[in-house]
């Protein structure tokens, strides 16, 4: 029998949302490691799969930020394990980087609602994704790439790991609050009214909801 899966989460305002619902719907057991309260970290050896939730850092704030560093440490643990990662935006970032890819400043950030193409919508569904993300991740070695966007790769498969750059896992509850706390940089970078960008994929929310279980779906039945 295996461990309960495990959710590294990065602040409060980073819940696990549609993934932790998706768990209690097939009834797989889970547990939350909370990263920001310091506590010591917990093992991965057994684990049904980790899941890397979003972050307002990124894989190169690994230098300056213990935390960042630490995490990186688990995921590669996890792939000398073979225990299945599941990466989230900025989860996505650090699956990359453990497993030999890149990160970059994104040309083009993406935040609200985007659309993303897909190359086997079984796996990753197309259409438009919640997006919150500054950076972005290039495709590992030996992976294969699932998915990409206007601003670059948007989700690869490396064995029973999976990557994605977009949000599956957040409602438009949860990334309100991104929104109004990232206003200033919005309006910086010219990207508009936050919270505007998320209402207009009000008509996304259900179809959102689908996709992300088909995600996850797809994901355990490889991950097993």
């Amino acid at each position: 029998m295996s461990e309960p899966a495990l959710i590294l989460q990065h602040g409060d305002w980073g819940p696990p949302g549609l993934l932790a619902d998706w768990l209690r719907q097939r009834a797989i057991p889970f547990e939350i490691h909370r990263t920001w309260l310091g506590r010591p970290w917990p093992a991965v050896e057994g684990r049904a799969f980790v899941a890397s939730l979003g972050s307002p850092h990124s894989p190169l704030d690994a230098e300056r930020e213990p935390e960042v560093a630490q995490e990186l440490e688990l995921l590669r643990d996890c792939v000398v394990r073979d225990v299945p990662v599941l990466g989230l935006c900025f989860g996505g970032q650090m699956l990359a980087t453990a497993l030999g890819g890149t990160v970059e400043q994104a040309d083009r950030p993406e935040v609200g609602w985007h659309e993303v193409t897909s190359a086997d919508a079984e796996q990753i569904p197309a259409g438009p994704w919640l997006q919150w993300h500054y950076c972005r991740f290039t495709t590992p070695p030996h992976a294969t790439a699932l998915a990409s966007s206007a601003s670059g790769p948007q989700a690869f498969r490396h064995g029973r790991h999976l990557g994605v750059q977009f949000h599956p896992e957040s409602t438009i509850e949860i990334v309100r609050d991104w929104a109004v706390t990232d206003q200033e940089r919005l309006d910086r970078l010219g990207l508009g009214d936050g919270e505007a960008l998320l209402d207009a994929g009000n008509g996304h929310a259900a179809a959102a909801v689908s996709a992300a279980f088909q995600l996850f779906d797809a994901f355990w039945e490889r991950a097993r």
